[in-house]
């Protein structure tokens, strides 16, 4: 298993800076980030350009290679069922550009989100899924390249409260993977599970053949905010707005990392534990998300073998 890291981390920084940093500290791959040069959605930056010649691209993927880094992904996580269809066809004409470039990279996985219809049941999201995804994964599919969704619930992305990514848990996984092929899959984050209350070494059991990829993010429950709020969270800015859980980096939360690498192995999983620094600790800076990427490294480096 390899040690990486998605570059949204390090916000703007150009390509090569980021690898020649993550070369000289021991990671072994980058998952970038791919999303537009104009681009509001919070944690997202564009450390390549989806719009890069074919040339451009494997020039980039030269210069991994010199350095004997793997790129694990191409990052672009954004809402593929978008209520406003202009919205949803632009999201989606994007991750088109970005399964190009990850085939002109002779990068195998590309990264999003199902995202959901906010207007829209969950049955209807389902049926919408069904009509949207077998096109995209096909589209993939032509360029050898694998879609992957991770199973960020996005709470309150479109509406307080709501989850905005559709595919989010077990019940689902399940019922979307019936209808796809074997080349649709999970980048797996087990932090979204903690937090939910759902069982992430079961998951691992369950799905072992869907999951291409993996995050490695912390999450912690902080006492106070779970006190005053519950699981529902802050419901009025009136009223306290304390969180009641938080992201950490990997080894500051509480997530046992030695059962879930374990677990990994056991499934036999041998691909990329790639840290998501979403840490408000160890942000605010790069210099500041550089120290926190140090101390993820650390943490999981002794568990790997």
């Amino acid at each position: 298993m390899k040690l990486g890291f998605l570059t949204v981390a390090l916000g703007q920084l150009p390509c090569e800076e980021i690898l020649d940093w993550a070369a000289k500290t021991g990671f072994e791959a980058l998952e970038l980030a791919a999303w537009p040069r104009s681009n509001d959605r919070d944690f997202s930056s564009s450390t390549i350009d989806a719009n890069m010649s074919p040339q451009e691209a494997k020039d980039l993927r030269t210069k991994f290679d010199d350095r004997g880094v793997e790129i694990s992904s191409l990052a672009y996580y954004d809402n593929m069922l978008a209520a406003d269809s202009g919205v949803r066809a632009a999201n989606q004409d994007h991750l088109k550009k970005v399964i190009d470039t990850a085939s002109a990279m002779g990068v195998e996985l590309v990264g999003t989100f199902v995202g959901r219809d906010i207007t829209k049941s969950v049955d209807e999201n389902l049926d919408e899924f069904a009509k949207v995804f077998p096109q995209l994964i096909s589209y993939a599919e032509s360029k050898n390249v694998k879609l992957m969704i991770e199973n960020c619930p996005m709470d309150g992305w479109q509406e307080p409260g709501v989850p905005g990514n559709l595919f989010y848990s077990p019940s689902i996984w399940r019922e979307l993977f019936r209808i796809t092929p074997d080349s649709f899959g999970l980048n797996y984050d087990p932090s979204h599970m903690y937090w939910m209350g759902i069982d992430h070494i079961a998951g691992v059991l369950e799905f072992a053949d869907r999951i291409f990829h993996a995050h490695a993010k912390d999450a912690e429950f902080l006492g106070e905010g779970m006190y005053d709020n519950g699981i529902f969270g802050v419901i009025s800015q009136r009223l306290s707005r304390e969180p009641w859980w938080q992201y950490r980096l990997p080894g500051l939360g509480e997530i046992d990392w030695q059962e879930f690498i374990k677990a990994l192995y056991d499934v036999g999983y041998d691909g990329v534990l790639s840290i998501e620094h979403e840490d408000p600790v160890w942000g605010g800076s790069v210099e500041k998300s550089k120290k926190g990427l140090i101390l993820g490294y650390r943490n999981l480096a002794k568990l790997l073998v």
